[in-house]
């Protein structure tokens, strides 16, 4: 049995929308792209050019720091553009999928006969290295460190957040071999759920496995990070998702890169929430064409509503999500006293509504609008009640707005990142964009470091 952690602060948001477990086809989306933001930490160098063919597994760019860390091409095909911003930024590589696809060849290994170091290699030539992010910093992962242990988050608990237990059907001996391969590079934890019944997670072999009890952000490998095995300066880890865990598995299983990942199609303007099967990167006009509301402004989300990034109709899915999310905008709506009005259709978290009586059942339709302005000034113990890591959250924002490093090493700048405070910023009657101060911290504290 695994040891279990009961955790008691935190806020689950029931919303509409939640996908079914079914998997529906989409046509093949023809484009799909690598966007260098997605992959924090990186400066990027393309090396390929416009109208260049380039092989599933190929690299698209490196990273300049350390030219051994590769980001490869979900599929074959012709590069149509690189799309560069100010300062020739990189914005993104865009493959057009050939009608056949070719491969690189990488060679099936038998992890049980790979010691830590070929491993690591393997992953790097790969392209895999690329979903394995680090703490402090939560960048993606510097190869030359050794780190004291990995974590994997097999379960997420944000807003209409995918089943793994359902993504992992059919892929229980990849995901397997990806543990096998992670836990010879170091000490390697897996983290569940209560509820997640699977063989496949519950008697995963070679990793330490915890399971977890409790509201959302229970499912954030922070938290999890936090009360396992905290970090301490000087100390690095690395983690890494349960699905890029499923690509690892994959590469040594058949010699080659599949970045095939069960996506949720979520919220409450889509006509039929369910699951597609998806390349990272790939292009999303045919995931929501004929299957979102029509004749009204909407949000399309890569990732959660907490955490994820605005997308266009026509965008492509990010690198590191396997959720997609569609709310109503809310420019449309114009209420005259509208908090003070009584209702029972709107969320709470401080019972301002009569919703609060209708049980934890109850499914709600939360629209973009921050309804309110900013104030310079943070709420007392409005942080605490939804944080449950051994931090205080209030002052570690504040000492990272005023730039005092010190203070923020003392209060635990190095194990958070931005997806910790998610919830922070969702309660926040201040509207303070908590997310983008914490990541502002890491990288001031990051750039002072070096």
């Amino acid at each position: 049995m695994a040891n279990v952690i009961k955790l008691r602060k935190g806020l689950d948001i029931n919303l509409k929308g939640k996908a079914a477990q079914e998997l529906k086809s989409v046509k093949e989306p023809g484009f799909y792209a690598l966007v260098p933001e997605d992959f924090t930490g990186i400066t990027p160098k393309v090396v390929v050019k416009e109208q260049e063919y380039v092989m599933a597994g190929g690299p698209l760019f490196i990273d300049k720091n350390h030219p051994e860390l590769k980001f490869v091409s979900p599929v074959s095909g012709v590069v149509t553009s690189v799309e560069r911003g100010a300062r020739r930024k990189v914005l993104n590589i865009v493959v057009e999928a050939a009608a056949e696809q070719d491969y690189e060849e990488f060679g099936k290994k038998d992890v049980n006969a790979l010691n830590g170091e070929s491993v690591k290699a393997a992953l790097l030539e790969a392209g895999m290295f690329a979903f394995i992010r680090q703490r402090p910093y939560d960048v993606i992962a510097d190869p030359t460190m050794y780190p004291k242990a990995i974590f994997i988050s097999a379960f997420d608990s944000n807003p209409l957040a995918p089943d793994f237990e359902f993504a992992l059907k059919g892929e229980e001996a990849n995901f397997q071999t990806g543990l096998d391969a992670l836990a010879k590079m170091a000490k390697t934890y897996l983290s569940i759920s209560v509820k997640q019944k699977a063989a496949a997670l519950t008697q995963a072999k070679n990793v330490t496995i915890t399971a977890f009890d409790g509201p959302n952000p229970a499912g954030n490998v922070g938290v999890q990070i936090n009360h396992i095995s905290p970090i301490v300066k000087g100390e690095t880890v690395w983690t890494i998702g349960a699905e890029a865990v499923i690509f690892i598995g994959r590469l040594f299983n058949t010699g080659r890169v599949d970045m095939t990942r069960k996506v949720a199609v979520t919220g409450s303007e889509v006509l039929k929430p369910a699951y597609c099967k998806l390349k990272v990167g790939a292009l999303l006009t045919n995931v929501f064409s004929g299957n979102v509301t029509t004749g009204r402004d909407l949000r399309y989300i890569s990732g959660n509503v907490l955490t994820g990034k605005q997308v266009s109709p026509n965008g492509f899915l990010g690198a590191f999500d396997s959720q997609l999310t569609v709310i109503p905008e809310g420019d449309d709506i114009h209420e005259m006293a509208g908090w003070i009005m009584p209702r029972f259709d709107q969320f709470s978290v401080n019972h301002s509504y009569f919703s609060w009586l209708m049980g934890k059942n109850k499914e709600y339709v939360l629209d973009a609008r921050v309804k309110g302005g900013e104030r310079h000034m943070i709420m007392s113990n409005e942080y605490d009640k939804v944080f449950p890591m051994d931090i205080f959250p209030e002052y570690l924002v504040k000492a990272i707005i005023a730039g005092d490093i010190d203070r923020m090493e003392a209060l635990g700048i190095y194990e958070v990142a931005p997806e910790d405070f998610a919830l922070c910023e969702f309660v926040c009657s201040s509207k303070v964009e908590v997310q983008r101060i914490v990541r502002a911290g890491l990288d001031m504290l990051r750039a002072e470091m070096a």
